[in-house]
């Protein structure tokens, strides 16, 4: 009997075997350099390795199917193929890396797992590193605007925010390495995000709800900055050095990493410092539109076969002005369009912001349900002060204090048959304060957040269907008994599905239903608000918002040519926005300490648009590039159409390349907006021409990036509608910005 049993072991094992295959291949450079240490990922099922220093990897024991093979080097394009593994037999897949005009583009932040974008259910756009050294800023929202459906919110350079479809503010969720950043950058457009963009691998952007997988607040969109999602041990020493030097605004800039690897263990620093001076325009230097920043980050990791946990600490420094920022503090009348006049008294803002952060998680587990497990931890302290200076002496007017603990943790399910999914639960503990002359809160604010989650999708080859749904508390409890206390919780749902049209195209349709609690500053500001040149009253009486929303999208990729096009429609009741107030009926708006008295009040509200951008190979040498957005925003009682949203715009151009180099002519337009705000004013339209080039020089461990961007070549005079001083101040003149990248590997 034990003979039997022993013999039918060994057949099943052995057929078992047979039932598996193997995947290898070599990865090289455009002329034929082996390219040490490139990742390589199996995407259905995650496994990863690296190339070895001949290019060359290898997969064992990997079951019969069909799977998507992911190269990814920082500095080249990412590329990817199919690789049919059958029983007993080895699939060979070779890789060469180049620059391309189109690249593949991968995203993590969409659906929690990694994925190109092509493939992702939502809109995204991903921005290497590459690009963003060609657009290297101080703040997020200079580096994204030109991407398509992302415009900047800003009240000078250094505290530019991305706007996702025309939403603002709360509604736009940024995060640094699928974190929140602790930051107070949504409540005022004089507040930044203090992330080094200089020091991210890419920074992706989610265009739609993204509040299924990240919190009620991400109604309109995602940004994430991805320092480093690799969660896997090497050997030796890799990293990076950037520096920048621009004319405009006399920019200076370095930043740098390094990683060591011995066994399993891994040890991480970055540094990055950016200097800019008040940017030239065509009326002038704009005074105190100079912004500096420092950063530094550290960490250690220990990465096993089935586990791993690395834990690191950052701290950033900076600085910035806020232009003319000043003249609404005393109401004074400010100078016509055409002046740029000096000023008597400048107000800046000093932030600083420390992070401490673990992450961890299980792979490869032998549970019959779940595969992987992730979990992150992190505290963050933040503060800002806002700096009055006159006559060279430096005054601090306010202080924010933000002190946020946040944890997470996602389980990665089994493939089912043709179901896969990701669930998960997530919160913060948030201690926000505000102290001195803007004071617009009395007293601490604690805010409590908890979620669960779920996303799963069932895959038919040709037809995927994505659904999930989330349960949120958000609590805010107020130190001054004068001030309610609050508690909100929602549901929030969608559904979306994705039929293969035909080899490389693919059409998607994705419900969302979401709701977002009213903003802590909604509920409870009350004061004077430079920031958002407003007095403002906040109410503690808000409700919940609740947003329908559907978006179609068409795509097509292929070796030559790829586009995608969206189409989408929200429908926001009780939508929270500052509504100017009139007390005594007099036609004119209540001014309070020099600045209009606005009320956070709500209604019910509509956003629509459309987006296009088409990338084409004409030929080896020659490509050509096209994008276009409008988004039109209104409340839809009153048919009012709402505060700075984005004009249509388009941006064209070529991509000339010629063996490592690249040169990318453009020109953009934007129309003009005249469908605008009580109190506001319409913004002209405008064309301005653009000139990028990079050259990248790859050897076995090494990458050399030369990077040019000349911007308004004609110095064309223009003024971005999503400014709070556009009236004032128009946007960068002409200028030259250099970068050089060494990555070694």
């Amino acid at each position: 009997m034990k003979l039997i049993k022993l013999t039918a072991f060994i057949f099943i094992f052995s057929i078992a075997a047979f039932a598996q295959g193997s995947i290898s291949g070599k990865v090289t450079y455009g002329d034929g350099t082996a390219l040490h240490e490139a990742s390589v990922q199996i995407v259905q099922s995650r496994q990863s390795t690296r190339t070895d220093e001949n290019g060359d990897f290898r997969f064992s024991e990997v079951p019969a199917g069909r799977y998507t093979i992911l190269v990814h080097l920082e500095g080249f394009a990412d590329a990817t193929q199919i690789a049919t593994v059958t029983s007993g037999a080895n699939a060979t897949l070779d890789f060469q890396l180049q620059i391309s005009s189109l690249k593949e583009q991968v995203t993590v932040t969409a659906s929690g797992t990694e994925q190109s974008v092509f493939d992702s259910f939502q809109s995204v756009n991903s921005v290497g590193s590459t690009r963003i050294t060609e657009r290297a800023s101080t703040s997020l929202g200079e580096v994204l605007e030109a991407e398509t459906g992302v415009a900047k919110r800003s009240f000078g350079p250094g505290s530019a925010r991305p706007v996702i479809r025309g939403f603002d503010g709360d509604r736009v969720l940024v995060l640094q390495d699928g974190v929140r950043t602790g930051s107070v950058g949504s409540q005022s457009a004089d507040h930044g995000e203090p992330v080094d963009p200089l020091g991210a691998e890419r920074i992706e952007v989610v265009k739609g709800p993204g509040t299924l997988l990240y919190g009620s607040n991400a109604i309109g969109g995602v940004v994430n900055v991805i320092g480093n999602d690799e969660n896997e041990a090497h050997e030796g020493f890799r990293g990076f050095a950037t520096v920048i030097g621009g004319t405009a605004d006399r920019q200076a800039a370095f930043a740098g990493g390094v990683e060591y690897g011995y066994k399993k263990f891994v040890f991480r620093g970055n540094v990055g410092a950016q200097r800019t001076g008040d940017y030239q325009t065509p009326l002038g230097r704009v005074p105190n539109s100079a912004a500096r920043s420092n950063s530094e980050s550290f960490g250690a990791g220990y990465y096993g076969d089935k586990t791993y946990i690395n834990g690191s600490y950052a701290f950033d420094l900076r600085r910035y002005g806020v232009p003319y920022a000043a003249l609404f503090e005393g109401g004074e009348e400010p100078p016509e369009r055409g002046e740029l006049p000096a000023v008597d008294e400048e107000i800046d803002l000093r932030v600083r912001s420390h992070k401490f952060r673990v992450n961890g998680g299980f792979r490869e587990l032998s549970n019959s349900f779940i595969s992987a497990m992730q979990y992150s931890l992190d505290y963050t302290n933040y503060r800002h002060k806002e700096i009055e200076r006159a006559d060279g002496i430096d005054e601090v007017g306010t202080i924010f204090d933000n002190k946020t603990f946040s944890y997470r943790t996602l389980f990665e399910q089994k493939k089912y048959g043709k179901l896969t999914g990701r669930f998960g639960f997530e919160g913060f503990n948030r201690d926000y304060e505000v102290n001195g002359a803007e004071q617009l809160i009395t007293g601490m604010v604690k805010h409590n957040a908890f979620s669960a989650f779920g996303l799963e999708e069932l895959n038919f080859e040709r037809v995927k269907f994505q659904f999930g749904g989330r349960v949120e508390n958000n609590r805010y409890d107020p130190e001054n008994t004068d001030l309610l206390a609050r508690s909100f919780t929602a549901f929030s749902g969608g559904a979306g599905i994705n039929v293969g049209l035909w080899e490389g195209g693919a059409f998607i349709v994705n419900y969302t239903h979401s709701n977002r609690a009213p903003a802590l500053e909604e509920l409870y500001n009350n004061g004077p608000h430079i920031g958002n040149v407003t007095f403002e009253i906040g109410n503690e009486n808000l409700s919940r918002e609740t947003a329908n929303g559907i978006d179609f999208s068409l795509r097509h990729q292929s070796t030559k040519f790829r586009v995608s096009g969206d189409v989408y429609y929200y429908r926001i009741n009780n939508f929270v926005f500052l509504a100017p107030q009139d007390e005594d009926s007099d036609g004119e708006v209540d001014i309070e300490d020099g600045l209009p008295v606005a009320r956070y009040s709500q209604s019910d509200a509509s956003y629509f648009g459309a987006e296009l951008s088409a990338d084409a190979s004409f030929n080896k040498y020659i490509g050509g590039f096209i994008s276009l957005d409008m988004v039109r925003a209104k409340l839809i009682n009153d048919n009012i159409d709402l505060p700075r949203i984005p004009p249509a715009r388009a941006r064209v151009g070529l991509d000339f390349r010629y063996k490592n180099l690249s040169v990318r002519p453009e020109a953009v337009f934007a129309a003009e907006q005249d469908n605008v705000f009580p109190l506001e004013t319409r913004t002209a339209g405008y064309g301005i021409v653009n000139v990028a080039a990079s050259y990248t020089l790859g050897r076995q461990h090494f990458a050399h990036i030369f990077t040019v961007n000349a911007y308004n070549l004609t110095d064309k005079l223009y003024r971005n509608h999503l400014s709070f001083i556009k009236d004032l101040v128009p946007e960068i003149g002409r200028g030259v910005r250099f970068g050089y990248t060494i990555r070694f590997f």
